[in-house]
């Protein structure tokens, strides 16, 4: 059982012992940490928060005790209930809102739960002001409110409505081209809130559809993962009904994967790849991925004239790199597409919209349109380490071994090869180190992080 604090916020298995687990008091520590950190930044005497919520079991639990923390410090809450994190993201703005936060552990089991935090544009926190949180939550000097000055619970409605009107009426989704389309998709919500927005969203872009595990109870049918590994109904599903395409989000809604029509996987390093071949053939600019995503998205940009960029791993590093470079899209391998004509950060319902846009504007099936894009295979694993060895001083020896290669040591070490990568990274929760490389073969990709291993055993 585990409970993991970080510059993203609180993550941990539900139940067990305080600060071993994600308990009602580590609930309640870590909001009141994130209300005191928003008072002690604002000059307003009044804060609103905006608070929203996956299917998970413990969800409503959770968020009852985050949204009295925050009362209880004279915040005021908007309750938006079942909620997206894009649509938390999106009506943080859109209510004018200091801050929000969304309770989700993304795609882990059910177990896990966790509040992701966000500033006063609905972007995740940068690492100071994370690192501020935690320390603020490891004390109990906080300052309450009286009970004339408690904040109050404001339930808001309709807003996954307000997340779909606002992704029909962005300019690159052609949403009468997509009404007039006949396609015929398949829907995995994995038991969560997927299960109510994709559908809702399809229904208004007049597709036919079908769903499996759009009951949003929180039972999750399968890893809730968006992999191939965890994808097999839906696939079955689509070769049964003889659909064009199968959908897949994660409990959040913020990672995105398609399913062709023959059952094969469209794959989720390609659901960016495709959004921004479409997204730069209308608007030319520069795109961003982090180092671990694949180069095919690299590859696109250049074959349409423009510059990719690299940032280091996490959502609020690919954002701040777009922001600096002015991309006009980007997001990260794992089905997260961050679209600033929409707003920074991953959004599954944008990602249908684009997605759906590029294939009626190709006219082609979805097993064709992936064979129009480089062809690269990832290999994922990791490496246990002993106790007492040094890391950083491993990655600064394999960056002098390879330095020939095209080195980047912004985030762990990645080399570049001429038709392959390799990239290194240290977890902060767990003595291992990443390996993920990728290459035009599968063998090839294999062979890469057999070697890099040889060479940390050597160096061990």
């Amino acid at each position: 059982m585990t409970l993991i604090k970080s510059i993203s916020g609180i993550r941990g298995t539900i139940g067990g012992k305080v600060s071993e687990n994600l308990t009602p008091i580590d609930a309640v520590k870590f909001g009141c940490a994130y209300g005191i950190w928003l008072k002690k930044n604002s000059n307003k005497d009044k804060l609103k928060v905006v608070i929203g919520r996956d299917a998970r079991i413990s969800g409503k639990m959770i968020q009852s005790f985050v949204q009295n923390s925050l009362i209880s410090l004279g915040i005021d809450v908007c309750d938006l209930g079942l909620s997206t994190t894009p649509t938390v993201e999106l009506m943080v703005t859109k209510l004018n809102a200091d801050g929000g936060i969304i309770i989700t552990a993304s795609h882990n089991p059910s177990e896990w739960n966790a509040l992701k935090l966000l500033d006063n544009n609905g972007e995740f926190l940068n690492a100071n002001a994370g690192n501020e949180i935690v320390s603020i939550s490891e004390n109990d000097n906080y300052d309450f409110s009286d009970v004339y000055s408690l904040g109050v619970i404001n339930k808001v409605h309709d807003t996954m409505q307000t997340h779909i009107d606002s992704v029909l009426n962005l300019k690159l989704v052609n949403t009468d081209g997509i009404k007039e389309s006949k396609l015929k998709v398949v829907v995995d919500g994995v038991n969560s809130t997927g299960g109510i927005i994709v559908p809702l969203l399809l229904k208004q872009l007049n597709i036919e559809f079908e769903t499996i595990h759009c009951e949003p109870t929180g039972h999750f049918a399968h890893n809730p993962e968006p992999l191939k590994k965890n994808l097999l109904d839906l696939s079955n599903k689509v070769v049964e009904l003889e659909a064009d395409l199968g959908i897949a989000v994660d409990p959040d809604v913020d990672r995105l994967v398609f399913i062709c029509e023959d059952g094969d996987i469209f794959g989720e390093e390609n659901t960016l790849v495709a959004c921004s071949d479409y997204v730069l053939s209308k608007t030319p600019g520069m795109t961003v991925s982090n180092l671990s995503s694949t180069r095919a998205l690299r590859d696109i940009t250049e074959i349409h004239g423009q510059s990719y960029f690299a940032s280091a791993v996490g959502e609020v590093n690919v954002v701040n790199k777009m922001k600096e470079c002015n991309a006009v899209i980007g997001g990260e391998g794992n089905g997260g597409v961050i679209y600033p004509e929409s707003h920074y950060g991953r959004d599954s319902i944008v990602g249908i919209g684009l997605f759906l846009s590029l294939l009626i504007e190709k006219n082609m099936k979805v097993s064709e349109l992936l064979s129009t894009y480089p062809k690269y295979y990832m290999v994922k694993e990791k490496i246990n380490l002993s106790k007492g060895i040094d890391v950083n001083n491993i990655l600064k020896s394999l960056a002098s071994k390879y330095s020939n290669e095209n080195i980047n040591e912004i985030d762990g070490l990645k080399i570049d090869f001429k038709d392959s990568w390799v990239h290194l990274r240290k977890s902060n929760t767990e003595p291992i180190i990443r390996i993920y490389s990728e290459a035009m073969t599968e063998d090839v990709a294999n062979k890469l992080v057999n070697q890099i291993k040889n060479d940390i055993k050597e160096l061990s």
